[in-house]
């Protein structure tokens, strides 16, 4: 992979087996359950070929309508109940890490921030929607 230049992590330990976090996060009908950073946004559109040189597309927007987004890109390299690297459509790098932690899992993510949003403002964002994905896991 290449190096990921300025980046932020995030992070969330999850009580729910590395198997059970890996189907939840590729799969889109869960996807659309959890990815969301609040109750006021949801995602109302998944596709995910979650494979090497496969694409994602996540809708992203609020309840009213007011904001949303495509977050979408294509997937460099995915090694099953362990990494996900991917570029999204503007050329900045991802990369979430599945670790095994006892009987649970760590997901760690790592992204490039993009330049007309405050960095504390993405981090909070990211770190809502892996809040929301573990909420959604440990059901």
């Amino acid at each position: 992979m290449e190096k990921i230049r300025e980046s932020i992590t995030v992070q969330v330990a999850v009580n729910a087996p590395i198997e059970k976090c890996w189907k939840l996060w590729t799969t889109p009908a869960d996807i659309m359950q959890w990815n969301n950073p609040s109750g006021e946004w949801h995602s109302p559109r998944v596709e995910n070929d979650a494979r090497e040189g496969g694409s994602f597309l996540f809708r992203m927007e609020t309840k009213d309508g007011k904001m949303g987004f495509d977050h979408s890109g294509r997937y460099d390299k995915v090694i099953t109940n362990e990494l996900i690297e991917y570029t999204v459509a503007d050329g900045r790098k991802s990369v979430i890490r599945f670790v095994r932690a006892g009987g649970g899992t760590n997901v760690i993510e790592l992204f490039e921030p993009e330049a007309n949003n405050p960095v504390d403002m993405q981090r909070d964002f990211v770190q809502g929607v892996l809040d929301s994905f573990k909420r959604y896991a440990e059901k």
